[in-house]
């Protein structure tokens, strides 16, 4: 039974680990640091931008999909556990190596979400004082982005799913044949505990404070100020007739040939 249930939270794991979007926001981000490194180096959004790039270099350079693609490899399929009375299951070693990478990656990815929430934060300060406008709108979209792309794809809480059944097949593998690979390192049981938060609750609180903070308004009204009401409706009447008068005039032909011969 636990075999099956561990296959499938692999697949789901791995799935949203590997999607295009957390891909296409990382090769956004390097092409944003790269470009305003010379300039912006030591400016506050910048550096946190920084940060959240290193956590995403972290996740990649771990290679955790590869990993936990590896252990659905070696995990029977349904029908050939069905066959047989016996069958192969992952060693000791192995899930111990797959547990172990995927309490890092939680770690990693709530890092991640506490970058991507400081750094909105910082945009929107630098946006407001109307410093480096440019980058921080790229910034507060960037990050935003990536945040949602995390939550939207549920990638944190899919690894704390395939924890829960690791621990689960470590504790029957290693009550067969003791074959400990880490030593000095003892795994627990809830990984809520290891990483020290509530998921859950966290997210909440970061998605709260990035919804009620400030926004930067004041240079925008510069840029598109507001028209009077009185002002707009005129303008709306305005329009509405032009469109009219032109579209009554299409249905005339013109008689004068107003374009110049190509020789």
């Amino acid at each position: 039974r636990q075999l099956p249930a561990l296959r499938r939270r692999c697949y789901i794991a791995g799935k949203r680990l590997s999607g295009t979007g957390l891909a296409a926001e990382g090769r956004v981000l390097r092409a944003v640091l790269y470009v305003y490194h010379s300039r912006l180096l030591r400016h506050r959004p910048y550096l946190a931008l920084q940060q959240v790039e290193q956590c995403l270099k972290r996740l990649w350079k771990m290679n955790l999909v590869g990993c936990i693609e590896t252990l659905a490899g070696l995990i029977p399929k349904k029908n050939t556990s069905q066959a047989h009375a016996e069958c192969l299951v992952p060693s000791q070693p192995m899930l111990e190596t797959v547990a172990l990478k995927v309490l890092g990656g939680c770690k990693l990815i709530l890092r991640l979400l506490d970058c991507c929430c400081k750094g909105f934060l910082l945009s929107v300060k630098h946006l407001c004082s109307e410093e480096f406008i440019l980058l921080n709108t790229v910034a507060l979209g960037l990050l935003s982005r990536l945040w949602f792309v995390i939550q939207y794809r549920c990638a944190l809480q899919s690894l704390m799913s395939l924890y829960g059944m690791l621990s689960t097949s470590l504790h029957l593998v290693s009550e067969t044949q003791q074959m400990p690979y880490i030593k000095g390192f003892t795994f627990p049981s809830d990984i809520s505990n290891f990483l020290g938060v509530n998921v859950s609750s966290e997210v909440k609180k970061q998605k709260a404070r990035m919804l009620t903070t400030k926004k930067p308004t004041s240079w925008l009204k510069k840029l598109f100020p507001t028209m009077p009401e009185a002002v707009s409706e005129v303008g709306k009447k305005r329009n509405f007739a032009t469109c009219t008068s032109a579209v009554k005039n299409c249905s005339i032909p013109c008689p004068v040939d107003i374009g110049e011969t190509v020789l």
